[in-house]
């Protein structure tokens, strides 16, 4: 199992909390070609973060973000429909996912297969609730269907996919770097 000092899960959770303003932050011009991290912060905050208080931090640090994006942003509210309360469940599910991994954590190989199974399982339940939710809930499209929300998935969840992927490459990197920063420091002393 993943444990961590109650300071450096305060650290984290500070950068999580960083990652989402600087790339959910709309009206920032200079983050505007950065992929949004919600989902990555979300998976990270399950592994790092052994209380769940940053969970709902983090989903209303998430509707601050949007709803100032809309308000004072100029961001169109095509997205704030009743839908949107589906991304709590989405947003859980990648927080859980992380839990998850957190419990099994162990260094080792076979621990690549959890993750990836971790990552695989939290970002199909986000997506399935998020743009499922939106597509059935929101009342944005007359008619809907399954075969053509099939077709939306496969169009926009590689997308999502991808900067999820990216934003969890670099924690792993990082993660490592420390890990074995900390284990040189360790061998010093």
């Amino acid at each position: 199992m993943l444990t961590l000092s109650l300071r450096n899960q305060i650290i984290i959770g500070l950068m999580l909390t960083a990652m989402m303003i600087l790339t959910r932050g709309y009206n920032l011009v200079w983050t505007h070609n950065l992929a949004d991290a919600s989902w990555a912060v979300f998976f990270l905050a399950g592994i790092y973060l052994r209380s769940a208080w940053p969970l709902l931090g983090l989903f209303l640090l998430s509707w601050v973000l949007d709803y100032v994006a809309y308000a004072w942003g100029g961001v169109s509210d095509f997205c704030l429909t009743p839908a949107y309360l589906f991304l709590i469940p989405a947003y859980a599910s990648l927080w859980l996912a992380g839990r998850w991994y957190a419990k099994q954590f162990q260094w080792s190989w076979h621990n690549v297969t959890l993750l990836a199974a971790s990552m695989a399982a939290g970002l199909l339940a986000c997506e399935l609730f998020s743009s499922g939710g939106f597509y059935f809930f929101s009342g944005r499209f007359a008619e809907t269907s399954m075969s053509e929300y099939a077709t939306r998935f496969l169009q926009y969840f590689p997308a999502y996919a991808e900067s999820f992927v990216f934003y969890i490459a670099i924690a792993i990197v990082l993660h490592s770097l420390m890990a074995l920063i900390t284990q040189q420091t360790r061998a010093r002393h």
